[in-house]
């Protein structure tokens, strides 16, 4: 944005739809890596898993994948029917913030928490607490975009 003279919210419009596809592919590696495993499973889930690197030979929920299909190919999808049509600056920004939070904060309800941390305050992981403001800063964005004018082109 910068070196190109470019407003950051412009920048970031036509980066935003993008970035999914970048998200679903480091949850391919963490799956492949055996990484960031989900909580237990029950045990009639027919794609449940077992991760020995999770020092349990349980099934698991794969919440890798589950990442990979809401962070990243949902994601992107809907930023990509989003973005087609022209949006006041920030608005595809703000709605990347409010769709990432909103679908990592799902998607964490599968993934086991950080040994270390646990769950905290109302049960929520890190994860979904660090959504919350990732969301309001989305919604914020979102609005305040409204406030600008419509695009004379795209």
């Amino acid at each position: 944005a910068h070196s190109r003279r470019r407003p950051w919210l412009e920048v970031a419009d036509f980066v935003a739809p993008c970035v999914p596809t970048g998200l679903a592919a480091g949850r391919i590696g963490n799956f492949i890596n055996g990484e960031l495993w989900g909580r237990f499973a029950p045990p009639d889930l027919p794609w449940g898993m077992v991760f020995p690197q999770s020092g349990s030979m349980l099934a698991r929920h794969p919440s890798q994948i589950y990442q990979f299909l809401l962070e990243g190919l949902l994601l992107f999808v809907l930023l990509w029917l989003y973005a087609r049509r022209p949006r006041k600056r920030g608005e595809v920004a703000g709605a990347f913030l409010v769709g990432y939070g909103v679908l990592r904060f799902t998607a964490e309800y599968f993934r086991e928490p950080d040994a270390f941390l646990g769950l905290l305050g109302l049960g929520l992981s890190m994860g979904q607490w660090l959504c919350v403001p990732m969301v309001v800063a989305g919604v914020a964005l979102w609005l305040g975009a409204q406030r600008q004018p419509r695009p004379a082109h795209i």
